[in-house]
């Protein structure tokens, strides 16, 4: 089995691509362009695309992304004239690009979908004005702020029959990929019995968001809540994809304001403790690590996978064996990038499959897990599933 793996890893390997940065931030990597003989082709038209705000600092990845051709920016959604001009004359884009209104820009450009870069409170807004036109939406993580507010984003979705993509930085990591190709799906260190995700960094002003960003990022109305939403969600997103969209039997969660001089609404620290028939999940949620971390640790019956950061990962299929040590190149086209994989999703060249990270019935059960994270926090107790949500589907998988 282990000889095996190696094989398959050597192939996985060379389907990579050059990969421009090896630094964890809160901006992304610059995605390499997709390639026309990558495994999605390019596609064409490039899809008309407008950007609903700019007051979330992943905004960057759209506005200095390279124009390669799959997706033509038509209009972007902004009223503070400050931060547009703090960002034009950092990427350089045409201020007649700009509209007052999302319902402007819908009325006066065709536009097939749009990426919001608002306040995840505005998430709901954004899906309420486009749904009924017909227009795609790609929201930054997390989906909504609450459940109620993502109960009413996936019916406005599902009722006119649009995309309603989440995105995450680590959708794209050729680490988390490898885990789910190679390793989770071919059980190589076994069925999954402990995984844990530690993700944050030193606090968005530690690090020096932009105002605009720490503004609602740290108002609770607005974000939904602190760091246990900023990153609680990541865990809750890659657990459901390697699960294959089983429900959580439990959720248990505990919070704290280590730094309320700073952050006096939010909570800035926040462990949850997700439980499954046969696997138990921790989700390390913090803006107060030394440094920027998205690390993930998986533990079969056998062995384990690391994966560090986007690149380096280390596994072990058997004790005797020992680990092994690698680094991976940043994934090409669709896999890599997230308007690339919008594009193609919209133009029918992918089809999302249920429960993969980007997806509707992914980001369901993440909501989900969240709220019941929030209310295990406020009352101090576990929270059963079945309890909190009686009426939930069950059509999903529930063992495994």
């Amino acid at each position: 089995m282990h000889q095996f793996f190696r094989l398959c890893l050597l192939l996985f390997l060379l389907g990579g691509s050059a990969c421009t940065s090896t630094t964890e931030d809160m901006t992304p990597e610059k995605s390499p362009a997709p390639q026309p003989d990558g495994e999605v082709p390019m596609v064409a038209p490039p899809l008309k695309m407008g950007v609903v705000g700019m007051v979330h600092g992943h905004v960057g990845w759209i506005l200095g992304r390279e124009a390669i051709g799959d997706v033509e920016v038509v209009g972007i959604v902004e009223t503070n004239q400050e931060l547009i001009d703090r960002l034009q004359k950092e990427f350089g884009f045409d201020k007649a690009l700009i509209y007052p209104s999302l319902e402007a820009m819908l009325e006066q450009e065709t536009v097939e979908a749009v990426a919001a870069f608002n306040t995840i409170y505005d998430h709901l807004e954004t899906v309420r004005i486009c749904a009924p036109r017909g227009v795609h939406v790609m929201v930054e993580k997390p989906l909504a702020i609450n459940w109620e507010h993502a109960q009413e984003m996936i019916q406005l979705a599902e009722q006119h029959d649009i995309h309603l993509l989440t995105n995450y930085e680590t959708t794209w990591y050729a680490t988390n990929q490898l885990a789910f190709e190679e390793v989770v799906g071919p059980e190589t260190i076994g069925p999954l019995r402990r995984l844990v995700f530690r993700t944050g960094h030193p606090g968005p002003i530690e690090i020096g968001c932009w105002p605009e960003f720490v503004e609602w990022l740290t108002d609770p109305d607005l974000n939904g809540a602190g760091a246990l939403n900023d990153f609680g969600c990541y865990g809750a997103n890659l657990t459901t994809w390697y699960l294959n969209g089983q429900k959580p039997v439990s959720v248990s969660c505990v919070t704290q304001q280590i730094k309320p001089e700073r952050y006096p609404k939010v909570e800035d620290e926040a462990t949850i403790l997700v439980t499954y028939p046969k696997t138990q999940v921790t989700i390390q949620a913090s803006w107060n690590w030394s440094h920027h971390l998205k690390e993930m640790v998986l533990y079969g019956t056998h062995g384990y996978f690391r994966a560090d950061d986007r690149h380096v990962y280390a596994l072990m299929t058997q004790e005797e064996e020992g680990p092994t040590a690698g680094r991976l190149e940043h994934p090409d086209g669709a896999k890599g990038d997230p308007f690339s994989y919008l594009a193609a999703v919209v133009r029918g060249k992918i089809e999302v499959p249920p429960f993969a990270p980007s997806s509707l019935e992914n980001n369901r059960i993440v909501m989900q897990i969240l709220e019941a994270a929030r209310v295990s926090a406020a009352t101090g107790a576990t929270v059963q599933w079945t309890d909190m949500y009686p009426d939930d589907s069950t059509g999903y998988p529930t063992d495994q």
